[in-house]
């Protein structure tokens, strides 16, 4: 299920979700010019393992190693912030910017956009940090902004839980339904749970999916949303009485 849009409007324009989708690509286009950071194939006793590796570019500086983090914070933790501005490809890029767009503009409106600012940092941060601890040792780097906007879903899910969501379902034809967001957002939540506890962190380790990320992110989103009001935002905001 890909989710394509909301029916959730906003009071005002999301200027500060706007400007990272657009520093988000900027960062994309710039590091794929410059070499970036590539898919490779690498050839074991048992098989062939797909890993990644820095073929120059700003990836080459900026992505962030679990094992650099652990053996040398002190030189290696600004990578905690710049790796969110890095994505291995256009599906990645493309994916992480959709559900920023669609879940994150709420969220800009009901905590204003130094909150927002601080919040999606704040889920960053962690992100990496779950993801470190899962697999300290990892020397396969970590990029995007899954970890974050992970968060900003975990948000959406606390204070819009019954929004209706656009999806394109690929069953055989192709659908577009609706969902109301805690189905969309519950069965994403789902599989990186699953994923990251059948995984156990090895996905850092095979070049693949951070799934330990996903859900450091996406608790953290729930669990900072709570702090700053949780419910009370979405009342105040746009003049609803809870009961």
């Amino acid at each position: 299920m890909i989710p394509l849009k909301d029916y959730n409007p906003t009071r005002r324009f999301a200027l500060l979700t706007f400007l990272l989708v657009v520093g988000n690509v900027v960062v994309f286009i710039l590091d794929m010019l410059s070499g970036g950071y590539q898919p490779v194939s690498i050839r074991t006793g048992t098989g062939v393992l797909q890993s990644y590796q820095f073929v120059g570019g700003l990836s080459a500086h900026f992505a962030l190693v679990p094992a650099e983090v652990t053996s040398q914070f002190a030189t290696a933790w600004p990578t905690i912030v710049t790796s969110m501005f890095l994505h291995g490809n256009w599906l990645h890029i493309g994916s992480n910017m959709l559900y920023l767009w669609i879940f994150g503009n709420n969220i800009e409106d009901c905590l204003g956009r130094f909150r927002f600012l601080l919040f999606y940092f704040g889920c960053g941060l962690a992100a990496a940090a779950a993801q470190i601890l899962s697999a300290p040792h990892a020397t396969i780097p970590m990029v995007g902004a899954s970890g974050a906007v992970a968060g900003v879903m975990g948000a959406y899910l606390i204070l819009y839980p019954r929004a209706r969501i656009l999806t394109l379902v690929p069953f055989f034809f192709i659908f577009f339904l609706e969902f109301p967001a805690y189905l969309i957002i519950g069965y994403w939540a789902l599989l990186q749970f699953l994923n990251a506890a059948y995984l156990d962190g090895g996905a850092m380790q095979g070049g693949g999916i951070a799934y330990s990320a996903h859900v450091g992110g996406f608790l953290a989103g729930i669990l900072l949303i709570i702090m700053f009001g949780g419910r009370r935002l979405v009342s105040r905001e746009r003049g609803w009485r809870e009961e």
